[in-house]
């Protein structure tokens, strides 16, 4: 598939807005995903660079389509600002007049941030009457979020329908390495799926299980797959054993994964192999992970608690990709269509 560039798109001294992902986990006031506020940085300089004006949009948590302060993207202002360092302007609404009059009065390299799209119930319904208000301020549509392109939703889909779209440098990215994890990938290619909810891992673990050399299975997935019985081919390799009631993988467990991934030309990793939030349940994950460093694989790894380790770790810099995604690297993986890429279509 094929998808509509920025760099192939006349943008001089237009109105843009652009769809990125400031949805981070916040403790004690402070930013844990730093990562995925910088991942539009490339796309904002580039349009400064054209003399435009920019406005970011983006979603925070879960409001529910009312306006609650706890959700607010003006909490987080300060560390946009210094991730993408730009001055950032924030306008405590993302439609109507008070948008359309912060956005004309940008001065030379500001970057307008609006507020929390989910504060109206149009986003996630994807209503059209909000997707026209969301667009009428703007002359172009950029997409810089892969995390949100399962979502047809007025931010992500909504616009695109109206505004003339396309990618940003960051999606663009996102795009590639997935199309190079799925098709042009190296051997013994090795997937690491953990986390919760085998509902939504399913698909993924069966994918890799057609293409890769083996599919490690740990987190809150393997309890469940074992419990209900699921079957899979000798290529999937669920934990043989546990510690803390079922909380982590095993030592042997560790050291079966962990010889594997020493060999492996290509890892995919998505999801944390025990109850990572406890420390009494990390050592799964943490020396899965000193597996995979040791390795001289070609590693991609997303999702929200994986960005949370890597970032905690301070080894963005070692892992060769970092995806922004978590749902939507599951869904792309799994040989879905995702609703983001596919408006994006030329």
């Amino acid at each position: 598939m094929e998808i509509k560039k920025i760099q192939e798109i006349e943008l001089n001294e237009k109105k843009v807005l652009v769809r990125a992902d400031f949805n981070v986990a916040i403790e004690n006031g402070t930013v844990k995903e730093a990562f995925k506020i910088k991942a539009c940085k490339e796309t904002v300089d580039y349009l400064l660079q054209k003399n435009c004006k920019v406005a970011v949009c983006s979603h925070l948590g879960r409001p529910d389509g009312q306006k609650k302060l706890e959700f607010s993207l003006e909490q987080i202002k300060d560390d946009i600002e210094a991730n993408i360092g730009h001055k950032v302007i924030f306008v405590d609404d993302c439609i109507g007049e008070k948008v359309a009059a912060r956005l004309e009065n940008l001065a030379e390299g500001e970057v307008l941030l609006l507020e929390n799209v989910r504060f109206y119930e149009g986003e996630e319904k994807n209503d059209l009457d909000f997707s026209k208000k969301l667009a009428e301020n703007f002359d172009f549509f950029i997409n810089d979020a892969f995390s949100v392109c399962h979502r047809d939703q007025a931010s992500v889909t909504g616009v695109a329908k109206i505004l003339p779209s396309c990618s940003g440098f960051w999606l663009q990215k996102e795009i590639n390495q997935m199309v190079r994890v799925k098709n042009n990938f190296t051997r013994p290619a090795v997937a690491i799926i953990g986390g919760s909810k085998i509902e939504t891992k399913i698909l993924v673990i069966q994918a890799f299980e057609k293409i890769y050399d083996h599919v490690l299975v740990g987190g809150k997935i393997a309890n469940e797959a074992i419990d209900q019985k699921i079957q899979f081919s000798s290529k999937v390799i669920l934990p043989q054993d546990f510690s803390g009631d079922r909380l982590d993988i095993g030592s042997d467990t560790i050291a079966q994964f962990s010889e594997i991934i020493r060999n492996a030309k290509t890892i995919v990793w998505n999801g944390p192999m025990g109850k990572f939030e406890d420390e009494n349940y990390r050592a799964g994950t943490e020396k899965v992970l000193a597996a995979v460093l040791e390795s001289s694989a070609f590693v991609l790894m997303g999702g929200g608690e994986t960005l949370q380790i890597i970032e905690e770790r301070k080894i963005m810099d070692k892992i060769t990709f970092v995806s922004t995604g978590g749902g939507a690297m599951l869904e792309y993986l799994s040989g879905n269509v995702l609703p983001g890429i596919e408006i994006l279509e030329k």
